[in-house]
């Protein structure tokens, strides 16, 4: 069995921070948006379809924080600010890059399935 730094089972891993944080629903979509480059707020909303201004302000901010995302404020009538992948935010581009592909290429198994599973579920009732 292959030893790891940490062990991701033990709830005080920091690995389990980083997943939490690729995992939610809108982390992926947001680096979808900002992987060719800086954009404005209002251009990731728009490109980041059903997303509110208040939970993609929370995910940026999250994500700043985290170090993923740099948010540049230019002084300017008026403000604009823009939003970049840093260098460890592009580091998991690739990861993303390949769940993103592994879903897509497996989305209608798993709605199969839930169909399935769903379609039992109703006839024991």
């Amino acid at each position: 069995m292959d030893t790891l730094p940490f062990d991701v089972m033990d709830q005080n891993c920091p690995s389990r921070l980083v997943l939490q944080r690729i995992g939610d629903k809108w982390t992926p979509l947001i680096f979808q948006a900002l992987k060719g480059g800086a954009r404005r707020f209002g251009e990731i909303r728009q490109v980041v379809d059903g997303v509110s201004p208040k939970v993609l302000t929370q995910s940026l901010r999250a994500l700043e924080r985290d170090g993923l995302v740099d948010r540049e404020v230019f002084a300017e009538v008026p403000v604009r600010v823009e939003y970049r992948l840093t260098p460890l935010g592009e580091g998991l581009l690739g990861p993303l890059d390949a769940v993103r592909i592994w879903a897509e290429a497996h989305a209608g198994q798993i709605l199969a399935a839930r169909d399935a599973y769903d379609d039992a579920e109703a006839a024991t009732l």
